[in-house]
């Protein structure tokens, strides 16, 4: 079975960062795309990232410049770098792998920003 989990989050102030990581088992991330989804409380869940398998990155024009996607495939973990956190970016985060066959979900991870 796939699985993913996501760790990484916390509680910063605006202006700081964060790191999340995604790490897979039962599935090679490289091998398909790998994204970050958020869904905040009273909001439907939206696309952050996501990377493709050529390396190939696309982000939500909130958070141009500030998050990077990223793999390491030694680990088989995927990345998120938030920098420039701010208090809309208060969400819980979720890795997804998307296969050929169906898509897989992480539980999540809370992230919180405090002005």
């Amino acid at each position: 079975q796939v699985q993913l989990v996501e760790s990484g989050g916390g509680l910063v102030q605006a202006g700081g960062s964060l790191r999340l990581s995604c790490a897979a088992s039962g599935s090679t991330l490289r091998l398909y795309v790998m994204g970050w989804h958020r869904q905040a409380p009273g909001k439907q869940r939206e696309l952050v990232a996501h990377i493709t398998s050529g390396g190939l990155t696309h982000y939500v024009d909130s958070v141009k410049g500030r998050f990077t996607i990223s793999r390491d495939n030694a680990k088989n973990t995927g990345y998120l770098q938030m920098n420039n956190l701010k208090p809309e970016d208060t969400a819980v985060y979720y890795c997804k792998l998307t296969t050929p066959s169906q898509p897989y979900w992480g539980q999540g991870t809370q992230v919180t920003v405090s002005s």
